[in-house]
């Protein structure tokens, strides 16, 4: 009974979702799948029930339905008190730390859009959350040392949050690893965006 055959109908009867889904994740090979000779696809229901068991919640790990979690995870890691640790932030009114804190989203959004982009929308997202950090810190007087302090406070924060939500999702190594892999070529880039940025906008001002 548990090797039965299903068809795709069934298959997603069982997961509970869309047969769009089922037919999605076989294509992409995340679900195990047979096919037909006349094409048709095909599922065990031992394969199907062990891969429900094991895939139920990391399946569900994509950037746009865990981004509340991680930015609750991130609003810990950015606490006024660990801020105020922070050599950069103290040099900062309070309009500038507000300023920072808000500009925060925009590199989680960023991340999160960098995800499902291609190539090239991805380095333009890089290329204005860079430039954002790097006259942000011009406009409040923050040097190059300090505009890099900050943006890299708010990237570890992501990192860290992003790593503790993937870890309690039993997220499977490969795809964490790939997940890990993308954050670090985003933020790479913005931070080669700052540093360009902050070069290039002073020598504008001299």
């Amino acid at each position: 009974m548990t090797d039965e055959w299903l068809s795709l109908s069934d298959a997603a009867e069982v997961l509970g979702v869309h047969p769009s889904t089922v037919r999605l994740w076989s294509d992409k090979g995340l679900l195990p799948v047979h096919k037909t000779q006349g094409g048709h696809r095909r599922y065990k229901r031992s394969e199907i029930s062990l891969w429900a068991e094991s895939s139920q919640r990391s399946r569900e790990i994509e950037p746009e339905n865990m981004m509340q979690e991680i930015i609750r995870n991130v609003r810990m890691h950015i606490s006024e008190g660990r801020l105020q640790a922070e050599s950069w932030y103290q040099k900062l009114d309070e309009d500038a730390r507000v300023q920072y804190r808000m500009g925060a989203r925009s590199l989680f959004h960023g991340l999160m859009n960098y995800v499902s982009a291609n190539d090239e929308e991805a380095a333009s997202e890089a290329y204005a959350i860079g430039y954002e950090y790097a006259s942000r810190a011009r406009r409040y007087n923050l040097s190059y040392v300090d505009a890099a302090k900050a943006f890299l406070f708010f990237r570890d924060s992501l990192i860290e949050s992003v790593i503790k939500v993937y870890g309690d999702a039993k997220v499977p190594a490969p795809q964490a690893s790939q997940m890990y892999s993308k954050m670090h070529a985003f933020t790479d880039g913005i931070l080669i965006s700052l540093l360009q940025t902050y070069e290039s906008l002073g020598h504008a001002n001299r």
